[in-house]
């Protein structure tokens, strides 16, 4: 780590004075929130310009090998504190706006976060990035510069409303844009062939449309040691410019349309893909700024080296689940049609530099593309796809002869369509999961005939967090206590972290702690108040459930148990019961019907409880509008409580039920993802553990045995929650509105089977686990107790150590010391 440079104040003062002057011509006192905001912004950019022209200069003169993350999200979060924290000035920057008048907090709520991605997988993404910044590595991430995301969430009338998220309205001051890399990509058209005189076929795409891709370029800062590595995100622009002929001639749609074709492509991420157009979209966009990110890497590299067969030593591209995995065929056909490298010399590179994760154990979610959509948008991909499919299914043969079952299981291009993960799985050199159960399923079920012809390309590498963010920035209070006891290494080096697990019996340390948390849900609860018009009780248990709203995560479960609690409640008054504020958060995606029911069903609840003053306040029901990274950090220190409740052998790892032990949260939740490993750390008497096991729901499914109408009639308090799903109790002016959430339970009206993911087969399970989650919360001591050693046992989570694997074990990088300022011989520009 390098010596940290000297704070400026009356140079840093000086100059937000003077970028409100220059940008927006007012004084300090004449300027609103946002235009402050922005004049900091671009302060504190021209600090961390000088360490990303020093850290390319130092990539440039070492030369070492790059990884590209290539993924459809990065959700980073605001970038503001992040950055002050990695540049270790954000106490200094605090106490000079200060002194200006100003506040830092009110500052860093004026930056919209970017609107870049949705759940873990982008997030993931992003804790990536830092930790390989911080770590010295050379990196790009690579994605696309959405316009207006997924969408912002708004409730109205407890629906959620999907409106777009217009974070780039007032513009962002940490991109730069990179016209002098834009790429030209090429979409539908043919295929012809062309023979040389040496007999070699040249492959030509014609009668195509094209966009340009645009980089703009975000910096990543490192913590404490100059580096600054680069998310690039792609923006679509017409190749040609606005056509003023067809204009002029009144054909004002065709004036335009390039730069429509162009804009379509950007302007959402994970477009509606329940129509044909949706699904061409989608794999426009992949296509899209994978070719735009290939073309970019092989041509960097071109620039300083003469052999491109030698592309591998220097380069690797990890593809971050199934939608990168175009790069392939992509760098195949570069290499063959650009460079006219043999196929067996490109399948040699392009095998040596993929890499695939993947993060998904149902089968329904690897994906798939129609051959004719595929073939018609993608014409000279989808021929070297076709010949990846043909190779491999002659090795498939040779080694299973006569194995129709393998070839319906493994072949790439099957029942007219492409299947992606299969094309990873051929072509990468490494596959790995992302939490040990996930890889043990992929190995045993999911993905058995491939590791069982080429074991040595699965591993594991369990998903991590950055400290730096959900800890550090999150929960300054909690941060500044552990630094108390261990010291700040741990910001670096999370399994120093353990270092206060000796204090879990200090009466002192147990207090101190319990006095932060509370002090963290008094914040929250300011929050949910300003933004939800609803008064909580900081003293009562604040019980989160915060992640993506999917079926197979149980938010359904989650209410339901709810709704049985205040059944409860109404039914005896006078049990003796410790009051709790449940909290979701949660997006569904804009097409899936039960999820934004579920939405529906949770604001339905609340809205009874919350205005039944019979209960006094024992039972509150909080839904978060419009979850991202800013208000999780919110969650994350106040919560008491975890859900981390998905049916067992569905979740892949989870990383939000990290950042709540990070804080200091005890989980529920069942041995599914990387619960299972952090119930190993942290030790199972210290989470709350219930439910059906991976293995016994796989049994239930390859063997049945369950039918959840038997619970149905057996066990009263079930039935009479479940009615009142379709009797109007939560939806008086239509008490059939949820009756899809009922049948989803009790018949196959609306899924494959009834109840396929186990709610009412664990829910017993679940309301036995709450009732002592309830008993240990009265002894505060005890309670205080687990939650240190949850802290003290998050250290294996950390995303440095997931990273330092991925280094040793796939990437094979090295660390690049960069010095925090440029050196004087340099005067070049920002580099690539």
């Amino acid at each position: 780590m390098v010596q940290k440079k000297q704070f400026d104040k009356a140079k840093f003062k000086k100059s937000v004075e003077e970028n409100v002057r220059v940008l927006f011509r007012k004084t300090l006192k004449e300027a609103d929130e946002q235009q402050l905001f922005q004049a900091v912004c671009y302060t504190v950019k021209d600090s961390i310009i000088e360490n990303w022209m020093a850290t390319q200069q130092a990539y440039e003169k070492e030369d070492p090998k790059t990884v590209y993350y290539l993924s459809m999200e990065f959700l980073m979060g605001r970038a503001l504190g992040n950055n002050l924290i990695n540049l270790c000035e954000y106490q200094e920057v605090r106490e000079a706006l200060d002194e200006m008048g100003l506040n830092i907090d009110t500052i860093e709520d004026q930056e919209p976060d970017p609107a870049l991605g949705n759940g873990g997988l982008g997030r993931l993404a992003a804790c990536f990035l830092d930790s390989l910044a911080t770590g010295g590595y050379s990196a790009y991430g690579c994605g696309i510069r959405y316009r207006y995301g997924m969408f912002k969430q708004q409730i109205r009338d407890g629906y959620q409303i999907e409106a777009p998220d217009d974070w780039l309205r007032d513009g962002y001051p940490f991109e730069l844009r990179r016209r002098e890399y834009k790429k030209e990509i090429k979409f539908g058209g043919f295929v012809r062939v062309e023979t040389d005189s040496n007999g070699r076929n040249h492959f030509i795409q014609d009668g195509y449309q094209s966009v340009m891709a645009v980089p703009y370029d975000m910096p990543v800062t490192g913590y404490g040691n100059g580096v600054v590595n680069t998310l690039r995100i792609w923006d679509a622009e017409p190749v040609d410019s606005f056509q003023l002929d067809s204009f002029d001639k009144g054909d004002y749609h065709k004036a335009v349309e390039q730069e429509n074709l162009a804009r379509n492509i950007v302007e959402v991420l994970y477009p509606n893909d329940n129509h044909y157009a949706g699904k061409e979209l989608r794999l426009k966009q992949q296509y899209f700024f994978i070719s735009a990110s290939v073309q970019e890497a092989v041509a960097k590299y071109m620039r300083k080296h003469d052999d491109i067969r030698k592309f591998a030593e220097k380069n690797v591209f990890q593809l971050n689940d199934t939608h990168p995995t175009v790069a392939i065929p992509e760098l195949m056909r570069i290499l063959m049609d650009e460079y006219e490298l043999t196929w067996d010399e490109a399948w040699s590179v392009t095998t040596k530099t993929c890499a695939y994760t993947n993060h998904t154990i149902m089968s329904e979610a690897l994906e798939k593309w129609p051959i004719e959509l595929f073939s018609r948008l993608l014409p000279r991909i989808y021929q070297i796809v076709e010949e990846i499919n043909r190779r491999f299914c002659l090795r498939i043969t040779e080694k299973y002869p006569n194995n129709q079952e393998k070839m319906r299981n493994m072949a790439i291009i099957y029942d007219g369509q492409v299947r992606m993960a299969y094309l990873a799985i051929c072509a990468g050199f490494s596959v790995n999961g992302v939490a040990q159960l996930h890889t043990d399923i992929l190995k045993k079920r999911e993905l058995k005939d491939f590791f069982e012809m080429m074991p040595e390309k699965f591993n594991n590498k369990t998903n991590g967090i950055t400290q730096r963010r959900f800890l550090l920035h999150a929960n300054p209070l909690l941060a500044q206590w552990v630094t108390d006891h261990v010291g700040p290494d741990w910001i670096t080096d999370l399994k120093k972290i353990n270092g206060i697990k000796v204090y879990a019996d200090d009466k002192k340390a147990q207090s101190e702690f319990l006095n932060i948390k509370f002090q963290n849900k008094q914040r929250l609860a300011k929050y949910i108040l300003d933004h939800n018009g609803i008064e909580v009780d900081p003293r009562s248990i604040f019980d989160v459930q915060a992640k993506r709203l999917h079926e197979y995560k149980r938010q359904l479960l989650n209410i339901l148990h709810v709704m049985y609690l205040y059944n409860k409640i109404k039914e005896h008054p006078e049990m003796d019961f410790y009051p709790r504020t449940f909290i979701f958060g949660a997006k569904a995606s804009a097409g899936y019907r039960n999820a934004k029911l579920i939405i529906k069903l949770i604001n339905n609840v609340g809205a009874v409880i919350n205005n039944d003053a019979s209960i006094k306040g024992k039972i509150k029901v909080v839904f978060i509008e419009d979850y991202k990274v800013s208000n999780a950090e919110l969650l994350f220190a106040a919560a008491d409580v975890s859900e981390q409740i998905s049916t067992a052998s569905r979740e892949a790892s989870g990383t939000g039920n990290m950042k709540f032990m990070l804080n200091g949260a005890l989980t529920v939740g069942t041995l599914d993802g990387a619960n299972v490993e952090m119930a190993d750390e942290a030790g199972h008497d210290n989470m709350f553990i219930f439910g059906l096991t991976a293995d016994e729901v796989i049994e239930y499914e390859r063997n049945g045995g369950y039918n959840p109408m038997d619970i149905f009639n057996n066990d009263q308090d079930i039935r009479t929650v479940l009615t009142q799903l379709i009797n109007g109790t939560y939806s008086k002016n239509n008490p059939e509105l949820f009756r899809d959430l009922y049948n989803s339970l009790l018949n196959t009206q609306c899924t494959d089977k009834a109840d396929a993911y186990f709610i009412l087969k664990d829910f017993r399970a679940y309301a036995a686990v709450q009732e002592k989650v309830e008993k240990v919360y009265r002894d505060q001591a005890l309670w205080a107790k687990k939650a240190i050693i949850n802290i003290a046992s998050s250290g294996k989570f950390s995303s440095d150590r997931t990273i330092e694997e991925y280094v040793r074990d796939i990437w094979h990088l090295q660390s690049v010391d960069v010095k925090s300022k440029a050196s004087n011989d340099s005067g070049r520009m920002l580099d690539d």
